[in-house]
This record gives structure tokens, C-alpha cells and sequence, in this order.
């Protein structure tokens, strides 16, 4: 499947919902402007970087398979769709500030909720854990098989679950601490439990596996206290 047609899927082809002004919460921070999009689910106005809420679009690393089993780039896809619909004068209504400092907001283009555009085009899910606002935009496109749902896709937050633990794998492989100042380096070896501190002897060659109950310490009397012993340098 090639992807999707952006172009066919903007904001003139998308039975997006329309809002009325003055359902739009004008005691809340709006920001407008012109949007530089990050990816499906995050723009900035400036140098106000926005959420978009209620919605989780996949990551643009993100791939998707289609029926033959080929690989698509929906990551990329969404944020073009993202672009196009936010391609005219952005206004955002913040509702929240998330743990990264960004404005959480819901976005209009003439009145159209593109939050609810994206859902609705199967360019994003409805981020059901924060939000419900948008269930019913998915389901429909779920029914209709629209952008995504024609294709094999992985939600986003598993997405960034397996990539976290990916990496976190390639990380004990190389023996490096996954918390920073958390650098001893507690081993399980024919000797018994025994703690490698940085610069000893044994250190560099040691590798850290957690699955066999190895750990990372962060200081030598935290090893000790666990019944660590310092290997002999």
C-alpha cells in the first residue's frame, strides 16, 4: 500500500468537527499564529511548543505494514497530514501543561477541531488515557478503515515502550549504567555477589545482565547493604 493520500485527506475532505465560537473557551490561554509541525501530535506557534490533546499520533520513526505485509512510513504520514491541515492560521486553546513544559491544547482552523481531524483521517488515536473526547472520531475511523486502520499499526505508547526497552538492552549489553551516577556494577560471578567500582580492574570487561538479578548500585555502601562484596583489584 502506498501511503495514504494527504492531499485527498485535508481539512476540506474530513467530516471534521465544526465548532461554534462560542463554544470555544475564551477564559482559557489562546495561542495563534502560523504552525511549524513536529510530528502528528505536537506543533509549535513560535516558541510555544503545543500537544495536541486527546490524541497520540505514531511516532515519526514509526512504521506501518499494509495487507501485503510492506512496510509504510505512518509516522512520516501523519505528520504530512498534520502539516496540511494546519497548513492556514492556527488558534489553540491550552487546557493543560504536561510533564515536558508543553502547552496541552485543543487547535482550531476555521473553527475546525484539527485534534478531532487527525482522529478522524486515521492519522492519530484517540489518546483514551488522558482524554475521551475523541473515541467516537476513532471508532468511526476504525469502521471506515481510514489512513491507518487500512494497515497493520502499533499504538504509539507501545511503540515507545519496546524502543525504551531496546534501548535499555543495548545499554546492559554495553555495560552502561541506565542511571546516571548509578555507575558500580554489581555482578553475579562463581566468586558470589561481588561490586566492580569505575577504574578497577574488572570493571570494563563486566556486563551487567538485570534478568539474572544483577544490579546497578549507586554507591559502594548501597552494594554492601544489598550483600554486595568489592571485588578484588
Amino acid at each position: 500500500m502506498a501511503f495514504p493520500n494527504v492531499r485527498s485527506g485535508g481539512v476540506e475532505a474530513v467530516q471534521a468537527r465544526q465548532v461554534s465560537k462560542s463554544s470555544i473557551d475564551n477564559d482559557a490561554p489562546h495561542f495563534t499564529g502560523q504552525a511549524r509541525v513536529i510530528d502528528g501530535d505536537t506543533l509549535a506557534l513560535g516558541a510555544v511548543r503545543i500537544r495536541l490533546h486527546g490524541i497520540d499520533a505514531p511516532e515519526v520513526s514509526q512504521t506501518c505494514t499494509d495487507t501485503h505485509g510492506a512496510v509504510w512510513s505512518c509516522g512520516q504520514w501523519s505528520k504530512a497530514a498534520l502539516e496540511r491541515l494546519a497548513s492556514e492560521t492556527v488558534n489553540c486553546v491550552q487546557k493543560d501543561i504536561d510533564r515536558y513544559s508543553r502547552i496541552v491544547a485543543a487547535c482550531y482552523v476555521y473553527q475546525i477541531d484539527i485534534n478531532a481531524a487527525m482522529v478522524a483521517k486515521g492519522a492519530a488515536f484517540a489518546y483514551a488515557k488522558y482524554s475521551t473526547d475523541y473515541i467516537a472520531d476513532e471508532a468511526q475511523a476504525r469502521r471506515l478503515a481510514t489512513g491507518m486502520w487500512r494497515s497493520g499499526v502499533q499504538t504509539p505508547s507501545d511503540y515507545r515502550a519496546d524502543k525504551r526497552a531496546g534501548q535499555q538492552s543495548q545499554q546492559a549489553s554495553r555495560g552502561v549504567a541506565p542511571v546516571k551516577g548509578c555507575a558500580i556494577k554489581g555482578n553475579i560471578s562463581q566468586s558470589g555477589r561481588l561490586f566492580h567500582v569505575p577504574g578497577s580492574r574488572w570493571y570494563d570487561g563486566t556486563r551487567i545482565n538485570t534478568n539474572k538479578g544483577e544490579h546497578w548500585f549507586c554507591s559502594e555502601a548501597e552494594a554492601r547493604a544489598a550483600g554486595w562484596r568489592a571485588a578484588r583489584s
